[in-house]
Parts: C-alpha cells; sequence; structure tokens
C-alpha cells in the first residue's frame, strides 16, 4: 500500500504543475465542452505514459551496471531541479484560463487534445522518465502499485479539474489558490530531489 499512496503523491505532484494541458481541460470545463471524453483522454494517455516508463526501466535495469545507474541517477536529479526552478520562475507570473471560444467536432477536440498530450515534451519527462526512473529499483509488483497509484491520481486530478473547474471558476482563476498549490509541489519534489541525492551518494 505504500507504493500505492507514493506512486499517487509524486504523479500528484507532477501533474499539479499548470501547463497547457491542464489550461486546456480548466477551459473546456469553464465551457461545459466535452468534457468527459477531454478527461478520458488525458487521463488513458498518463496511464499508457506512467507504465510504459515503468516498465521500459524494468526491462532495461538488468542491463544497468553501476556507472550506468548512476548516469541515470544524475539525470533524474537534474530533471527534477530543472522542474523546481521552472516552478520559483513561473511563480509571480500571471495564468490565463480564457481564450477565444470556436466551435469544434468531437474530431477535432479529440486531436487537439492528443496534441496537449503527446506533444508535450514534459508529459515524456514527468511521466515515462522521472517515475520510471524513480521506480526502477523497486520488485515488480512493487512498481505495478506504484504505477496504479500514479495512473489514480491522474484520473481523479483530471476529471476533478473538469467537473468542478465551472463550479470553482473564480478559485481555480485565483493567484493565491495557485500560489499555496505551487508551493506545495516545490516542498514536495524538493523533498523528493535530496532523497534521490542522498540515495545516489550513499551507494
Amino acid at each position: 500500500m505504500n507504493f500505492l499512496i507514493l506512486g499517487f503523491l509524486t504523479s500528484m505532484s507532477l501533474i499539479l504543475a499548470i501547463g497547457a494541458q491542464n489550461i486546456f481541460v480548466i477551459e473546456q470545463g469553464l465551457k461545459k465542452k466535452n468534457i468527459f471524453f477531454i478527461c478520458l483522454i488525458c487521463s488513458i494517455s498518463d496511464l499508457l505514459l506512467i507504465f510504459l516508463g515503468i516498465f521500459l526501466f524494468h526491462v532495461f535495469i538488468q542491463y544497468f551496471n553501476s556507472t550506468v545507474e548512476l548516469t541515470f541517477n544524475v539525470l533524474l536529479i537534474v530533471f527534477l531541479l530543472h522542474f523546481i526552478y521552472t516552478k520559483v520562475a513561473i511563480f509571480n507570473k500571471n495564468i490565463n484560463f480564457t481564450s477565444k471560444d470556436s466551435k469544434s467536432s468531437k474530431y477535432n477536440i479529440l486531436l487537439k487534445t492528443l496534441g496537449f498530450t503527446y506533444l508535450n515534451p514534459h508529459v515524456y519527462s514527468d511521466t515515462v522518465f522521472i517515475l520510471g526512473n524513480f521506480s526502477k529499483n523497486f520488485l515488480l509488483d512493487e512498481k505495478i502499485m506504484f504505477g496504479i497509484g500514479a495512473s489514480i491520481a491522474s484520473f481523479l486530478f483530471f476529471f476533478i479539474l473538469g467537473y468542478l473547474s465551472k463550479l470553482l471558476s473564480s478559485y481555480v482563476q485565483n493567484k493565491k489558490i495557485w500560489n499555496i498549490i505551487n508551493i506545495s509541489i516545490l516542498i514536495y519534489m524538493s523533498l523528493l530531489t535530496i532523497y534521490i541525492f542522498v540515495d545516489t551518494v550513499s551507494n
């Protein structure tokens, strides 16, 4: 159960970062347009990418030697530090959740949602590299629980974000609320970075 919770918290910390995909989901939620369809695509995509990362590292871990593992750990730390840096850099920037309305078919919405998901490099660095690399030394059943926890976080996040965005629109667009969220993310990701750094040095 601990690995389920760890996967949930780690994934939630990554996915809470405001980006084009999340803003798109919020925008459609505010407009009450195709929200279930969009949330389902985003959630399933995250699930696929999460387990892709976990099992890619699971397959290739047998070929790792100490140097390769050290390299991956260093890269993971660099990724996390970059993640933290970007969060700090945009901390005081205004977030615009509104855009011009347009009539879109489900096909166009599908393409747009897939574009926001799969053309975003952070999706691969977060779900594939960070989660896969972080769980590389877990046992297989631990990896599966970690992946399930991470996937649950994605499903909950996207559907809550979509369906509550209209109800909580005044709060969602409130800068103070996002500052609180960002501070929480920074604390968790900083602790995670320190943990990985200490574990790397000790090994």
